[in-house]
């Protein structure tokens, strides 16, 4: 059974930063993963995809140049380091994994494997 795991959330600091974890395990197939989020009466949205290689990142608007995401060594592993938090980044932080038969793509609806959330809250 496939379980994808995340890890790294808390309550920090405006300007503060986090660094996010994730492993899902049993899937047969390195696949394209992401990071969302949904913040209370809001749409689950994007805020950072990366290919199976890790060649290919994506990152929403409002988190470029303050969040980066990496894959580490083993398989289906996923991190997101995030600096410079705001109170609009107080969220829960989701990781993701792509089905294999699409292409790329970062929309919440082309990933097929969830976690349970870890939680982001970011104090003014």
């Amino acid at each position: 059974q496939v379980q994808v795991v995340e890890s790294g959330g808390g309550l920090v600091q405006a300007g503060g930063s986090l660094r996010l974890s994730c492993t899902a395990s049993s899937l047969t197939f390195d696949g394209t993963m992401g990071w969302f989020r949904q913040a209370p009466g809001q749409e689950r949205e994007a805020v950072s995809c990366i290919s199976s290689g890790g060649g290919r990142t994506l990152y929403a608007d409002s988190v470029k140049g303050r969040f980066t995401i990496s894959r580490g060594n083993a398989k289906n592993t996923l991190y997101l380091q995030m600096t410079s938090l705001t109170p609009e980044d107080t969220a829960m932080y989701y990781c993701a994994v792509k089905n294999p038969f699409s292409g790329w793509s970062c929309d919440v609806g082309e990933y097929t494997y969830w976690g349970q959330g870890t939680q982001v809250t970011v104090s003014s």
